[in-house]
């Protein structure tokens, strides 16, 4: 059994630990509430860049060719080259966060047999496929916990590369994002745009008077300039909102981390009451017992002093 001395350590080491995991819960709570904002601004520009492409494809003529209008669906399901990307954290301390993250991409490129590519990132993405030898393609080495545009132009423009020179038919991101409390991991298609490939497949019903478009150089050139925008948005999105998930899930896992310490301290502090309480205990009952012992030896020799009086 712990000695009190060692007790009273372990109730100490705990509530440092506690002080620590306390002050990441704040630190997170103020990180989430900056990030919901970053992505409460992104929202209506990536939504309007939607509809815009949506309207544009509407009304592209038919004899209209580009790259972001092929469906890639002429290439059979096991054929096709897929690019998968990969956002995880720094670091860990995010309950399972990460885990949830690199198990989803792990299952899908499984089943793609040597047919993929994947570009991460984050740092625990990268040391995690590293370790594993799974080939990295390209690994953005920039700190996740600080999304901006300029990030996202970065791989959306290595992303479009890819694509443009068809080294890959189709892009999947691999992210999560935060409902409330909740944290979702989401497996989503890229490119090529589901937006355009859905317009593409419908009819317009005869008689439907469409609006009257002029694009300026041409159709083709207006796509080129408007999808490489939607897909910086799309990745700026999907890098604001991982933002927001890992923070949301350090912020539970630190106030798990607290509740646990609480309740350690708890179960410490009763031991050490319980062992102070059986120390004092034994403490009385030695001075007890000393002291009869005592009054005994007075006794024993007010005995015999009397015993020799009486002999004399």
């Amino acid at each position: 059994m712990a000695t009190i001395k060692e007790i009273r350590d372990r109730i100490e080491s705990v509530n440092d630990t506690r002080k620590i995991t306390n002050a990441m819960y704040l630190i997170s709570s103020t990180k989430l509430q900056r990030a919901k904002k970053m992505l409460t601004d992104t929202e209506p520009f990536f939504f309007s860049t939607q509809a815009m492409i949506s309207r544009i494809v509407r009304h592209l003529p038919e004899e209209v060719e580009n790259i972001f209008l092929e469906t890639r669906l002429d290439i059979p399901e096991e054929d096709r080259r897929r690019g998968y990307i990969v956002f995880t954290d720094d670091k860990g301390l995010a309950g399972a966060y990460n885990h949830n993250v690199i198990k989803l991409a792990e299952e899908h490129i499984k089943e793609d047999g040597d047919r993929w590519k994947l570009f991460v990132i984050g740092e625990v993405g990268r040391f995690h496929f590293a370790t594993k030898n799974m080939k990295i393609e390209e690994s953005f080495i920039f700190t996740s916990q600080n999304p901006t545009l300029h990030r996202a132009r970065k791989i959306a423009a290595e992303i479009l590369e890819y694509y443009y020179t068809r080294q890959v038919d189709e892009f999947y991101i691999i992210y999560t994002t935060v409902h409330g409390n909740k944290t979702e991991t989401r497996f989503q298609k890229l490119l090529p745009l589901d937006i355009i490939t859905d317009i593409r497949k419908e009819k317009v019903p005869t008689g439907t008077m469409l609006e009257e478009f002029l694009m300026e150089p041409s159709p083709s050139a207006v796509l080129d300039n408007i999808v490489p925008n939607y897909i910086t948005g799309f990745i700026y999105g999907a890098l604001v909102e991982a933002f927001c998930s890992v923070q949301s899930a350090r912020m539970m896992a630190m106030d798990n981390a607290n509740k646990n310490a609480e309740k350690m301290i708890m179960d410490l502090q009763r031991t050490y009451n319980r062992q102070r309480q059986a120390m004092i205990t034994q403490e009385i009952t030695e001075v007890v017992s000393g002291a009869k012992a005592l009054k005994h030896a007075k006794e024993v020799k007010a005995k015999k002093a009397a015993k020799a009086k009486e002999a004399n």
